[in-house]
C-alpha cells in the first residue's frame, strides 16, 4: 500500500502543478444547484441582455439536471426533489420559451409543486423572486420596515446585528419589499396561469404572529408625513450601503444573489436599466460563468483565494518546497490579495489594522477567518526564512483579534449573534442571520495556533477555544460543522485543532469523538454523510463514501494515533480507490451554504483533501 500512496500523492501533485494558471492561482468551479443559472436567465430576459451563447449554456445545465420525475434536486439522496430549485428552473424555462406549460416535464414539475402545497411553500428567497416577478403580493409578507437602517449600531436592535453577507442581501430586499416593487416579463400571464395551476398562492403566516403584528404596526405608522421623511432617508441609506460595497468587478460583495437583488433595487430607486453601474454588474456576473463541458454554470461566487491557498498548503504538506516556482507564484498571488481596506468587520472590532484574506477573486472588503488562516499557512515556511513578516504579522493579528467573547471563532465578524435575529418570522434563514462561533472555524483556528505559532492548550486564547469546543460537543461525541457537511466536517476540524495544541489523547472529549468517527465508518472503509444532516441537525449517513469526507475523517484519526489502526488502514485503502472512481459520490456536494437551499460541490476538494490526508499519513507513519 505504501507504493500506492506514494503514487497517488505524486499523481495529484503533478496534476495540481499543471493546472496552476499564469498569475499563480487555481480556478476551479464553485458549483451549486441550478438556482443561479435560472435567476441569471430571468435577469437577462428582464434587462434585454442578449447573449444567446450564454443562455444556451445555462439552459442546457438546467435541462440536464431535471430528474425523471420532473423535479430538480440539490443532492443525490434528496427525497423526491427540491421545491425551491424546481420553482426557479420552471420559471426560467417558461420565461425563456424553452419549454411549454403543457410539456410532460412541466406537468410533472407542476404536480410536484402542487403536492408540496404550491409555490408559497417555498423558501424566503423563492418568495422574494416570485414577488419581484409579480406572481406574489409583497403585502402578504411580513416585511421588515426599511427604517431599521436608521437605528444606531448601539441600539438593542439594529441592521448591523445581521452578518455582512446577509446585510448585502437584506438591504436591496428592504428597498424592494417596502416599495412593493415588481416587474412583468414577456409571457407573464402564461407563467401566472401555470403557477396558479401548481396550487395555492395565498401567503399565510401562522407562526410568530407577534412579529407579524409588529411589522403591520410599523407599516401603519409609516403613513404619517414624518414617517415618510424617515422612509426617504432610509432609501437613501440603503442605496449608499449597496454602492459602498460594490467590488471592482461590479458585483455586490462578489455574490451573484446579492447583485441580482441590487440590480432590481437600483431600478426601483430610479436607475435606468442601462446605467453604467448595472452594466458593470452584469459584466461581473457574466465573469462568474464557469464552462462545464457543453454546459455553463453561473457560480454564486468564485472560490479562487480559498482554492489557491488550500492547494498551496496541500502541495507543501506533500513535500513541495516553498522555493518551488509554483509555490512562489501562488504565494505572490495571495500576498497581492491580502486586504488592506477596512471592511464592516471593524464595527465590532475597532482599532485593528486590516490584514485578512477573502474567499473570492475580486473580494477586497470582506475577509474571513478561514481564508486568512489558510493563506497564513501557505506563507509560514517563507516567514521562517525572514520573508513577508509584515504581511504575516498583519494577518496573524487580525485573526487573533477576531476571537469571540465566548472563546470560539466565527466566519466573518466578531460577536455577531444577537438572539432577536432568531425571533424573526423566517424559519429557513436562521443559519445565515448571525455569525456565531462554530466548531469548524474554532478547530481550524486552534490548528493554526498550535502548528504555526507553537501555542499549546496552556495559552489563554487557546484555552478559551478548547473550552468552547468542550461546551459544544454533541452527546454522541461529534461536533457540528457550519461550512461543510456536517458532523464529519466539524469533528475533523475540532480534533485536528485539539491535536495541534497538544490536547491529550486520553481526554474523554477526544476519546468520545474518535470512537464516534470509528462507529460511522462505512463497510468499504470510507466515510460519507448526507446533506440532509444539515437540515435535520443530526448525523445522517449517506450510505456511500465520498473522497473529501473520507479524507477528513482519516485526517482526524491520524492526528490522534501514533500508529495506523485497522480503521485507518481500511480508510486509506478506500480513499485510494475513490481517487480512481467516476460516479455520483465523487461530485456529491460537501460544502454547506443554506440548509435545504444551497450546497457546494468544490471541484478542488477531491484533489486537496486526499492529498493532505495521504501526505499526513506518509509523514507520520512511513
Amino acid at each position: 500500500m505504501e507504493e500506492r500512496i506514494g503514487n497517488a500523492i505524486d499523481q495529484i501533485v503533478r496534476r495540481l502543478l499543471q493546472e496552476q494558471n499564469e498569475i499563480g492561482c487555481w480556478d476551479y468551479c464553485f458549483e451549486s444547484g441550478t438556482m443561479t443559472d435560472a435567476l441569471m436567465l430571468l435577469l437577462m430576459k428582464w434587462l434585454g441582455y442578449k447573449k444567446p451563447e450564454i443562455e444556451e449554456l445555462l439552459i442546457q445545465r438546467i435541462l440536464s439536471k431535471q430528474t425523471q420525475e420532473g423535479t430538480w434536486k440539490l443532492f443525490q439522496d434528496e427525497k423526491e426533489g427540491n421545491l425551491n430549485e424546481t420553482i426557479y428552473c420552471c420559471l426560467a424555462l417558461l420565461y425563456t420559451d424553452n419549454i411549454q406549460p403543457k410539456d410532460i416535464r412541466m406537468q410533472r414539475a407542476k404536480d410536484f409543486i402542487h403536492s408540496k402545497g404550491g409555490v408559497v411553500q417555498g423558501g424566503s428567497f423563492s418568495k422574494i423572486v416570485l414577488s419581484i416577478l409579480g406572481h406574489l403580493d409583497w403585502g402578504k409578507s411580513p416585511s421588515m420596515p426599511i427604517e431599521i437602517l436608521l437605528l444606531s449600531g448601539n441600539s438593542p436592535v439594529n441592521f448591523c446585528d445581521f452578518v455582512g453577507y446577509t446585510r448585502v442581501h437584506l438591504a436591496p430586499v428592504l428597498v424592494l419589499a417596502n416599495q412593493r416593487f415588481s416587474v412583468k416579463l414577456p409571457g407573464h400571464d402564461k407563467v401566472s396561469e401555470w403557477i396558479q395551476a401548481c396550487g395555492s398562492t395565498n401567503w399565510i403566516h401562522n407562526h410568530r404572529s407577534w412579529w407579524t403584528r409588529f411589522f403591520k404596526m410599523a407599516t401603519w405608522l409609516r403613513s404619517s408625513s414624518v414617517r415618510r421623511r424617515l422612509q426617504d432617508r432610509s432609501y437613501l441609506l440603503a442605496e449608499q450601503f449597496m454602492l459602498n460595497r460594490i467590488e471592482p468587478d461590479g458585483t455586490l460583495y462578489c455574490y451573484f444573489t446579492s447583485t441580482f437583488l441590487m440590480i432590481f433595487a437600483l431600478v426601483s430607486l430610479g436607475y435606468p436599466k442601462n446605467h453604467p453601474l448595472i452594466c458593470q454588474a452584469m459584466e461581473g456576473l457574466i465573469d462568474l460563468i464557469f464552462p462545464l463541458q457543453e454546459e455553463g454554470h453561473l457560480q454564486e461566487t468564485s472560490s479562487t483565494i480559498w482554492d489557491t491557498s488550500l492547494i498551496l498548503y496541500a502541495l507543501q504538506e506533500a513535500g513541495v518546497s516553498s522555493r518551488h516556482p509554483a509555490i512562489r507564484r501562488g504565494t505572490y498571488y495571495l500576498l497581492n490579495n491580502q486586504q488592506h481596506t477596512w471592511g464592516d468587520w471593524r464595527w465590532r472590532n475597532p482599532g485593528i489594522c486590516p490584514g485578512g484574506w477573502g474567499f473570492s477573486r475580486y473580494n477586497t472588503i470582506n475577509p474571513d477567518i478561514d481564508d486568512t488562516g489558510a493563506c497564513l499557512r501557505v506563507i509560514a515556511p517563507a516567514v521562517m526564512k525572514g520573508k513577508y513578516e509584515e504581511s504575516w504579522n498583519r494577518g496573524v493579528n487580525w485573526l487573533l483579534s477576531m476571537q469571540n467573547r465566548d472563546g470560539g471563532w466565527s466566519a466573518f465578524e466578531k460577536n455577531t449573534n444577537k438572539m432577536w435575529l432568531y425571533l424573526l418570522p423566517y424559519d429557513d434563514t436562521e443559519s445565515i442571520l448571525g455569525d456565531p462561533s462554530t466548531a469548524d472555524l474554532t478547530g481550524r483556528a486552534l490548528e493554526f495556533l498550535g502548528n504555526y505559532l507553537g501555542w499549546s492548550s496552556y495559552h489563554f486564547a487557546v484555552r478559551q477555544g478548547v473550552d468552547w469546543l468542550a461546551r459544544h460537543q454533541q452527546f454522541d461525541g461529534s461536533w457540528y460543522g457550519r461550512w461543510g457537511i456536517s458532523y464529519i466536517y466539524g469533528t475533523w476540524a475540532a480534533l485536528t485543532g485539539l491535536a495541534a495544541v497538544q490536547f491529550p489523547r486520553g481526554h474523554p472529549m477526544v476519546e468520545k469523538a474518535v470512537e464516534w468517527l470509528k462507529s460511522i465508518q462505512n463497510q468499504d472503509g470510507g466515510w460519507g454523510e448526507s446533506c440532509q444532516s444539515q437540515i435535520e441537525h443530526r448525523y445522517i449517513p449517506l450510505q456511500a463514501s465520498t473522497p473529501s469526507q473520507t479524507a477528513w475523517a482519516l485526517d482526524a484519526l491520524i492526528a490522534y494515533h501514533d500508529k495506523p489502526t485497522p480503521e485507518i488502514k481500511k480508510g486509506v485503502q478506500c480513499l485510494l480507490e475513490l481517487l480512481e472512481k467516476d460516479s455520483w459520490e465523487i461530485s456529491y456536494p460537501t460544502g454547506a451554504g443554506l440548509a435545504g437551499q444551497f450546497y457546494i460541490y468544490y471541484h478542488s476538494y477531491n484533489h486537496i483533501w486526499p492529498l493532505v490526508t495521504l501526505s499526513h499519513y506518509w509523514n507520520r507513519y512511513i
